[in-house]
């Protein structure tokens, strides 16, 4: 496909059902470098992997462009992972795909002409000769995922990371020479950068991931996966947020919306251990480390762990109690939505005089919509930073 095709593919991709937005886009200037650079690179026939791909730029590209044997991809966001499926039957639908490239059947095998999303492992990078990754935002994220390509992909593998040039570090590369012994940033372009690497190390040591740490101030053992937020770390949202648990009252059913590691569900259902307690987030990182958190504390058999996008899979009026601490980022950029959205999917779930308690960046504008999707919302606490609410839902 030439570089204007590739440019109709990347503009007529959409992000939905994550949050769009004038100022949101499906693609940035790292994918098509990075698919023009493995043009150049991966022969065709090759099992190219793609990790990080945000809603379908680079697996679709891929498809289009490289002739591969086989795509298999990995994103940690469900929300990534539907926009793929939407964005790759709309592209069918529009012409920019060939018929050869639909979407493959639910159980398809990489003898299918499509691709497979798989978690990050074995089954994701076994044989694969290519592995496309938008670089994440952290140097934990990137550990994890280089040392699964060094563990598991063919021992040609070449691996093209790529990023914004003012989101990337010297200690990136350290972390790819961590596992791999050759590792070659290319020139920059567009404000983004290549970087090859190849030569696995293979990695003989254990997995490091999770990672498990003891909260003192809590007493509390936390797990996290390299993709969370925070880390092993209790974050300082969080911990305002905590000072309030002997106020919130006791639910048949309390959800910890966009749960991280599963702090949050894990000292409530500790508080109240007559409540069931849901931890839910859109991270497949984050669903592991909250079911991690719970089994290190006990509490297995008392959180369900949930990878969901803004609770879609629970009924309306179905939770006593949720507890949310949003981001406040969209990708690289200051937004909103994200918190606007699960806000508005408390107020579903929530049953009448149910109560949800927010924690939020002082400067955010989240008081009109939690009176506008939930109820009358009462300000608990205030610091330099952050605000917390109850808000209750109206009753029927």
């Amino acid at each position: 496909m030439a570089s204007n095709s590739l440019g109709d593919l990347f503009s007529a991709l959409r992000r939905r059902p994550d949050v769009e937005a004038p100022n949101l886009q499906a693609w940035d200037a790292t994918d098509r470098l990075l698919l023009e650079t493995a043009g150049g690179l991966v022969p065709a026939g090759s099992a190219v992997a793609v990790i990080g791909d945000r809603y379908g730029a680079l697996a679709l590209g891929a498809l289009a462009t490289l002739s591969p044997g086989s795509v298999r991809v990995h994103q940690d966001l469900i929300t990534g992972e539907r926009a793929l499926q939407l964005n790759a039957a709309a592209l069918h639908i529009a012409g920019l795909l060939p018929d050869m490239l639909a979407v493959p059947p639910p159980g398809g095998t990489d003898g299918d002409p499509g691709f497979r999303q798989l978690p990050l492992g074995p089954e994701l990078l076994a044989g694969a000769q290519a592995v496309l990754l938008q670089l994440p935002k952290t140097l934990a994220e990137l550990d994890e995922i280089t040392a699964a390509v060094a563990r598991y992909a063919a021992p040609d593998v070449q691996l093209l990371a790529g990023g914004r040039v003012k989101h990337m570090s010297l200690g990136m590369n350290a972390v790819l020479e961590r596992h791999f012994s050759s590792v070659q940033p290319q020139l920059a372009r567009q404000k983004s950068r290549v970087v090859l690497a190849g030569g696995p190390k293979g990695d003989a040591e254990t997995e490091r991931y999770p990672a498990v740490e003891h909260l003192a101030e809590l007493d509390l053992h936390v797990a996290a996966h390299g993709a969370v937020f925070a880390g092993t770390k209790l974050d300082i949202g969080t911990r305002f947020l905590l000072t309030f648990l002997p106020s919130m009252k006791p639910a048949r059913h309390a959800v910890d919306l966009g749960c991280g590691t599963g702090i949050l569900a894990a000292m409530y259902a500790r508080q109240h251990p007559g409540a069931a307690v849901t931890a839910t987030d859109q991270s497949a990182a984050a669903v592991a480390s909250a079911r991690a958190t719970a089994e290190a504390n006990g509490l297995g058999g008392r959180i369900t762990v949930l990878q969901d996008d803004a609770l879609s899979t629970l009924a309306p009026g179905s939770v006593d109690l949720v507890l949310l601490n949003p981001p406040f980022h969209v990708g690289a950029g200051v937004h909103a939505g994200a918190g606007l959205k699960m806000i508005e999917a408390a107020g579903r779930v929530l049953a009448p005089e149910g109560e949800l308690w927010t924690v939020f960046n002082r400067h955010l504008p989240y008081l009109p919509a939690l009176e506008r999707h939930v109820g009358p919302t009462a300000v608990k606490g205030r610091n330099p930073k952050f605000t917390v609410t109850v808000s209750t839902r109206r009753g029927d």
